[in-house]
């Protein structure tokens, strides 16, 4: 956990700076209220298994992704904690989509927002983060990250809001309409409510950590499984028992994945981990968008793996029951990467060879990999 340090324009005792900090709490909690929960679709599979699917698609937040929900957490847990006032700069460290939902709370709260993210970001999620009025702070190896972020901070007196740190606390495991709630809500009148697994990746861990303690929270005894793309410690660190595990090397896929175990990742609210190439990330959503139209980012193939992997295995087992994971963000944001074959191509991601592996899941509930 980075040290944190106080922004210069904070005063406690400011009645101004008190009724600033409540019509911002006010004004996110509205963005909240305003929003309309997002949907949980099926995905078809033969109805003789007696197995259903569903994508809970998150890219229907006004920011479009999952982390709009990390996003409003963490700006309300900053609030909350009086570290951030009317003119306290918000610095983050991030990869691109916790960038642009933050930027889009920043110009809500008409706060400064700087970006601190890899060079290789997709060109599509810079230019929502200046959409949104943040700029970007690119750095060429992924591990200077934190450090930058840190010393942004410092020197414009702003505030490190430390996604990576805070995500697992600033959420509401318990309810507020956070992520598992709302997934149990959706299923109640579903022929199995209470799913088999749900799945999801890690990014921060704070995703994970959410819908691990809500399942113990409400007694459920659906299982959690984390899904990890290649070069990122949290597979490695969770099967070791060890939270020092790096990799030295950053995730392609965005969003998910990385080169430490980061604070807010509990592992011992997981129930197992699967390892998911990153060319079977993308076959999965050019399989996705193939069947059901559905346009998605890098992240959703790495999840759609996992559950599918599930599914097989529950099919194998004669198993009925439900599977559950996150379409994280929309495909607009890849199409000059992930969409690319020209891309692909030029990073030996051999995305046909995986192809079949998704094809004959949904089929025939057989998993077979190259």
């Amino acid at each position: 956990m980075t040290e944190h340090v106080q922004p210069r324009d904070v005063d406690h005792h400011d009645p101004q700076v008190r009724a600033w900090v409540a019509r911002a709490i006010k004004a996110v909690q509205a963005d909240g209220n305003r929003s309309a929960d997002t949907h949980l679709l099926p995905v078809r599979l033969p109805p003789e298994w007696g197995i259903q699917l569903y994508l809970k698609d998150e890219s229907t937040h006004p920011s479009g992704s999952l982390k709009h929900r990390l996003a409003r957490s963490l700006f309300l847990y900053s609030l909350c904690n009086g570290w951030v006032g009317p003119h306290t700069p918000i610095i983050e460290a991030s990869s691109g989509s916790t960038a642009v939902s933050e930027a889009y709370f920043a110009r809500l709260l008409g706060l400064e927002f700087i970006a601190v993210m890899p060079r290789s970001t997709s060109h599509a999620k810079v230019a929502l983060i200046e959409f949104n009025g943040g700029r970007c702070e690119y750095v060429d190896d992924p591990a200077e990250l934190y450090p930058r972020a840190i010393e942004l901070a410092q020197q414009l007196g702003g505030h490190y809001m430390d996604q990576f740190t805070y995500a697992e606390r600033a959420t509401d495991w318990r309810g507020n309409n956070n992520i598992a709630e709302s997934i149990f809500s959706q299923l109640a009148l579903e022929p199995h409510p209470d799913p088999t697994w749900i799945v999801t990746a890690a990014g921060t861990g704070g995703t994970s950590a959410t819908i691990g303690r809500h399942l113990r929270y409400g007694g459920h005894l659906t299982r959690l499984c984390v899904t990890d793309p290649e070069n990122s410690a949290f597979f490695d660190g969770w099967c070791e028992s060890d939270p020092l595990v790096t990799t030295c090397v950053g995730s392609r896929i965005e969003g998910i994945g990385r080169p430490r175990v980061e604070p807010s990742f509990v592992p011992s609210v997981v129930d197992r981990m699967i390892a998911v190439p990153d060319a079977a990330s993308i076959a999965g959503i050019h399989v996705l968008q193939d069947r059901t139209g559905l346009y998605a980012g890098g992240s959703t193939g790495t999840n759609l793996f996992g559950a599918l992997k599930l599914v097989c295995e529950m099919r194998e087992r004669g198993e009925e029951g439900s599977v559950v994971t996150l379409l994280c963000d929309g495909g607009g944001r890849y199409a000059d990467t992930y969409y690319s074959r020209e891309w692909l191509d030029g990073r030996g991601l051999d995305v046909d060879r995986w192809r079949p592996t998704f094809e004959r899941a949904l089929d025939e509930g057989i998993w077979r990999e190259p």
